[in-house]
């Protein structure tokens, strides 16, 4: 807890094999163009996490070919065996995979929440007709979606690709990465606000954007659509929650914001 009051959890971490971690976090830092905080490790996540205050980890990957999804998903339940008083697993999902359904299979019985899928990185767009059989199957299997949205140097995870996705499968939750928008957050808050299976989460913003600009963003969404993330291995999770208390919200925001609201997306109990 943070201040003897306040459960967090971080509901955006990657994480790798220790022996592939710091290149694959490398490779994002290259895609991004900056130097991230840590090495992609789970024991670095848990260790500087627990020094901040946090109390559970959202951990996830992402498949860039469909060889890597059940390999992932597999690595990723390990890590969640675990330690299950501390990470809630995602799986991971690939739009070239021979089998979907199969795969969608596999994550449910490996007892992982929900799903993470990144346009950029894996090479589609969000609207993209290989993408239709993943949302169905999602849907209907109750499991979230953490989609990075947003990029503007690229076509792929904009606001006017996830909208028609949001508005054909309204039984869908997709938690917007990155206040919906990366690199285009208040346009993307502006387009996306009202949307009510759209969630979306402040990793990798923070960093990016004033007080004021961050505070009229969550307000767009409401602070019951919005869960606390730090992108780790991207930025320090000191500095991402000593940056969250100082935007002043209430206690009852707070508590929305830094637990509450991933508790009730990923069925964290």
């Amino acid at each position: 807890m943070v201040e003897n009051k306040y459960q967090v959890i971080d509901a955006h971490c990657h994480i790798y094999p220790d022996k592939i971690a710091m290149k694959a976090a490398g490779a994002t830092d290259k895609f991004y163009n900056v130097h991230g905080f840590g090495n992609g490790t789970l024991s670095m996540l848990m260790e500087e996490g627990n020094k901040a205050g946090y109390d559970h980890f959202i951990v996830q990957s992402v498949a860039t070919t469909p060889k890597q999804v059940s390999s992932i998903n597999h690595f990723i339940a390990r890590e969640v065996e675990n330690h299950p008083q501390f990470l809630t697993g995602l799986g991971t999902l690939h739009p070239e995979s021979e089998d979907i359904s199969a795969d969608v299979e596999e994550i449910i019985s490996l007892g992982l929440h929900g799903v993470k899928l990144h346009p950029d990185i894996q090479g589609f767009k969000i609207d993209d007709y290989r993408c239709l059989k993943i949302y169905e199957l999602c849907e209907k299997e109750k499991l979230p979606i953490l989609m990075h949205t947003g990029d503007s140097r690229y076509d792929n995870s904009n606001p006017n690709r996830l909208i028609p996705v949001l508005d054909i499968y309204t039984d869908l939750i997709i938690v917007g990465a990155h206040f919906g928008g990366w690199s285009i957050w208040e346009e993307a808050s502006k387009q996306l606000k009202g949307i009510k299976n759209l969630y979306v989460d402040c990793s990798s913003s923070f960093y990016a954007l004033e007080d004021e600009v961050i505070k009229e963003i969550i307000d767009r969404y409401g602070t019951d659509r919005v869960l606390f993330g730090t992108d780790y291995p991207m930025w320090s999770p000191q500095v991402e929650i000593d940056r969250f208390l100082s935007l002043g919200y209430s206690d009852e925001d707070k508590r929305k914001i830094l637990s509450e609201n991933a508790k009730k997306v990923y069925n964290i109990y």
